[in-house]
């Protein structure tokens, strides 16, 4: 019995480990977080993060600042930025864009929100009314940009993470307007182009658009003060040798913001740029993340103890006898093929599965367009490539039924950790979330496609890639490349000729580039569940069903809603 449940048990106790550490570093020196809920002004309810300093109260209150985060991202993606602020004396209030996160849709409505943060901000009376800072993270930049135009007096500084005023959502910047901004554009940025309309980051200071900015008629000179702060149309360029998404897990970033803050906002407490612990915080929320696997993982292995799943259990079976040329042209078209079919998928996706209430979040639309793709490309490839007669031994229902459970108790950890430590499961790009309500609604849409391609993908992977006589190493190591190794290329090639040339292949995939990075992690966490569970079934349905039932939840949770259903 206890070696059935050894798996859970650890992972319960590294969730435990992470979500600690995470919850100290977030609260250190006397900071105070909270989850907070609050109305607009026309009734939508709003999601933040509120970080309180010791030094904040009603009697003394502490300048404030409102931390957006970016496109398809949350309110703990600036986490970074948000512990540093406020170990630094700044409340902060960290904001779910509309349609994001845990903040009513549509996404993009009532300048993203951003009025409303500013609003609320304001209203707190822990907070000096004179001294406020807006910081957002390329689409949250837009959103500070919005509430910046909408009370031009109601804030000091800003500071515009991989952003830009202008089109194509923001007002157009000029020499005075917005108030005394710094802008952090990492040197390999893929959206120089949007923001810049520039085809190179590296070419930003030379960009009109920038110039006008400014106030000057030559290249923008990275780390000068243009114009001046007592005035409030202060400007500085920084350019960190980083990307688009590196600008909000990064010390020179963060640190950057802090020291331009320091500056602008009066009543903050003194600490040196290079004092910095956030990244602590984000290694708990890792060892949490891969604790979070283990317990999924362990649940399902403890569930076959029960009676009821006791039946599902069998040694595995596999197909093929040895590695012959059959066995290389399966892995190599399932490692190769879901690379291949992603950007065309997900541009016409793009184009065409616009957000409606019945299909509401438009990247979901644009991957679940592109795993049913992958899916019948796979299913008919599959005729030719040895794994038609593949045989396993299948228990939909009792299969389901087990998967269920083990989804459910990791999402009742992610629940506790939520309640207890105000921290979820995540690293860099990776995030895994509770659902809102609205969410859960929404991953009643998507499950369906999800499961199929999982279902079409897990059998593929074992009924063409399992060899008798291999060891678990080879089988996980295998699986692995075999779902994920196309993937991890096709991304790392498009990331050298960005670090060679400066600029993408093209600058139309920059979103989905993005996007793709966490192919490479998700597909890897789905790999190892499948062959785990397959290990210990012989079936590849109860793998399955957990990878979709996962996968659905954490797309669904991370995604923007366009639409209101």
């Amino acid at each position: 019995m206890l070696k059935g449940w050894k798996l859970f048990i650890i992972g319960c106790v590294v969730i435990l480990a992470g979500a600690i550490l995470a919850h100290c570093v977030q609260t250190a020196d006397g900071v105070k977080v909270r989850d907070v809920r609050f109305a607009a002004s026309n009734g939508v309810i709003m999601s933040a993060l509120l970080y309180q300093p010791a030094t904040a109260t009603a009697k003394t209150p502490a300048p404030g600042i409102l931390a957006v985060h970016g496109y398809i991202n949350s309110r703990e993606t600036q986490d970074g930025f948000a512990i540093e602020f406020a170990r630094r004396g700044y409340v902060v209030l960290a904001l779910d864009q509309r349609g994001h996160g845990y903040s009513d849709g549509p996404a993009f409505a009532d300048g993203f929100g951003g009025p409303a943060g500013l609003a609320y901000l304001r209203g707190l009376d822990i907070v000096d009314k004179d001294n406020i800072g807006l910081e957002g993270h390329s689409m949250g930049g837009w959103t500070v940009l919005a509430a910046a135009i909408t009370a031009p007096n109601d804030y000091k500084a800003m500071v515009l993470a991989g952003s830009s005023t202008g089109k194509p959502f923001a007002a157009e910047g000029t020499p005075t307007w917005p108030r005394n901004l710094a802008l952090i554009e990492g040197q390999y940025d893929e959206f120089s182009k949007l923001m810049w309309d520039v085809d190179s980051a590296a070419d930003v200071p030379q960009s009109p658009k920038l110039e006008a900015l400014f106030g000057t008629d030559k290249p923008v000179e990275v780390g000068k003060l243009y114009g001046a702060i007592d005035a409030g149309n202060a400007r500085v360029l920084y350019q960190p040798a980083i990307t688009h998404t590196g600008e909000h897990i990064s010390t020179q970033s963060i640190g950057d913001a802090v020291d331009w803050f320091a500056q602008n906002l009066k009543g903050g407490v003194a600490r040196p740029v290079s004092d910095q612990i956030w990244y602590f915080k984000e290694l708990g929320t890792l060892i949490s993340l891969i604790g979070f696997v283990a317990l999924l993982l362990g649940a399902f292995e403890a569930a076959l103890t029960l009676p009821v799943f006791a039946s599902l259990a069998h040694a595995p079976s596999p197909v093929r006898d040895s590695r012959g040329g059959g066995w290389w042209l399966a892995f190599i078209l399932a490692t190769l093929l879901p690379a291949i079919l992603y950007f065309p998928a997900v541009a016409v996706g793009y184009a065409q599965l616009t957000p409606a209430p019945f299909m509401p979040q438009h990247i979901t639309n644009c991957i679940v367009l592109w795993a049913v793709a992958t899916a019948v490309v796979s299913l008919i490839l599959s005729l030719f490539t040895g794994g038609r007669g593949a045989k396993f031994d299948n228990d939909w229902l009792r299969a389901l039924c087990a998967a269920i459970v083990a989804v459910l108790v990791g999402y009742g950890a992610l629940a506790i950790a939520q309640s207890a430590f105000l921290v979820d499961f995540r690293f860099y790009l990776v995030g895994v979330k509770l659902m809102s309500v609205e969410q859960m609604k929404i991953f009643a849409i998507y499950i369906l496609p999800l499961t199929f391609f999982c279902l079409i993908a897990m059998r593929s992977l074992h009924a063409s890639l399992g060899v008798a006589g291999a060891g678990g190493f080879a089988q996980y190591a295998t699986n692995i490349l075999g779902l994920v190794g196309g993937f991890a290329l096709m991304i790392a090639l498009v990331y050298a000729a960005l670090f060679l040339s400066g600029h993408l292949p093209s600058g139309d995939i920059a979103l989905f580039a993005i996007v793709g990075i966490q192919f490479v992690p998700i597909l890897t966490i789905l790999a190892i569940i499948a062959t785990f569970a397959y290990r210990r079934t012989n079936s590849y349905v109860p793998g399955a069903f957990i990878c979709a039932l996962f996968v659905t939840w954490y797309i669904v949770a991370g995604q923007a809603t366009q639409a209101v259903m």
